[in-house]
């Protein structure tokens, strides 16, 4: 019995360690989905179709505000009230002119840089909550060094970065966003150019595509003629997609300390 003294503190250390080990084995792990989607919804500030639909979505969105419209800043409001990523949604030229669609304070190749400048800097005092830009439109003008070069300088003034809608191939902004040190990310696939729901939702099936061979992707959707079909094909695909991946805003997927890999 003189043994008892040291023998039960072992017993009790003993009884102790497989309980730990269990404990452990049961904590929750690190989240096995480790791919993330980010959703932007651009031409907000409008009041068009879908925009109510959007604000109430179910996961964290990327919206993107066009300026000087009777709705911006009341859309970005909301927005920001809701937990949503806001860009300015800067209205920059295409190819082809359309210019109804364009909105007022676009950004064109023939302006001079003053100009480009004071445009820029105007717009992002009527979005509030911005955390970055991203074309509208924008073909021809982000394929412009010079006016791209003016546009990626104010974004490094204001601690913003730019999202590329890619609206043309031939895009320099990922280019002069590193000679300038702004982070710049690439949109990778539009969910409604094609508005109907079939349509919208093999392109958020072509998300989950892109994820096999990647570990993020962008998307880009709209308010207007397509947007209560792209709202309401989100809050169908979000609970199954999000078994896959996780919906982030879009400044979730700029690292601190490294420029996010452009492109896919």
């Amino acid at each position: 019995m003189k043994y008892c003294k040291f023998w039960l503190p072992l017993m009790m250390i003993l009884m102790v360690i497989p309980l730990h080990t269990v404990q452990a084995s049961e904590e929750p792990q690190a989240s096995a989905v480790s791919k993330r989607i980010a959703i932007v919804i651009d031409d907000l500030g409008n009041g068009m179709q879908g925009t109510e639909e959007m604000m109430t979505m179910p996961f964290p969105l990327t919206v993107a505000v066009m300026p000087f419209l009777p709705t911006t800043r009341q859309d970005a409001e909301r927005a920001h009230q809701a937990g949503h990523d806001i860009l300015i949604h800067l209205p920059m030229e295409p190819l082809k002119a359309n210019h109804d669609a364009l909105g007022p304070g676009v950004i064109t190749t023939k302006q001079s840089e003053d100009e480009i400048r004071q445009r820029v800097l105007e717009a992002i005092t009527d979005v509030p909550y911005a955390v970055g830009i991203n074309n509208h439109m924008g073909s021809k003008a982000t394929a412009d060094k010079r006016v791209m070069k003016v546009v990626l300088q104010i974004c490094k003034e204001k601690g913003l970065f730019f999202l590329d809608s890619k609206t043309n191939y031939w895009s320099v902004a990922a280019e002069v966003g590193k000679q300038v040190g702004v982070p710049v990310l690439e949109n990778q696939l539009f969910l409604d150019d094609r508005t109907s729901k079939s349509s919208i939702k093999k392109q958020m099936r072509g998300i989950l595509d892109l994820l096999k061979h990647q570990d993020q992707c962008i998307a880009i959707g709209h308010v207007g003629r397509p947007g209560k079909n792209t709202s309401s094909v989100l809050k169908e695909s979000y609970p199954d997609m999000t078994k896959e991946a996780e919906f982030v805003t879009v400044s979730k997927l700029l690292k601190p300390d490294a420029p996010l890999p452009i492109g896919p």
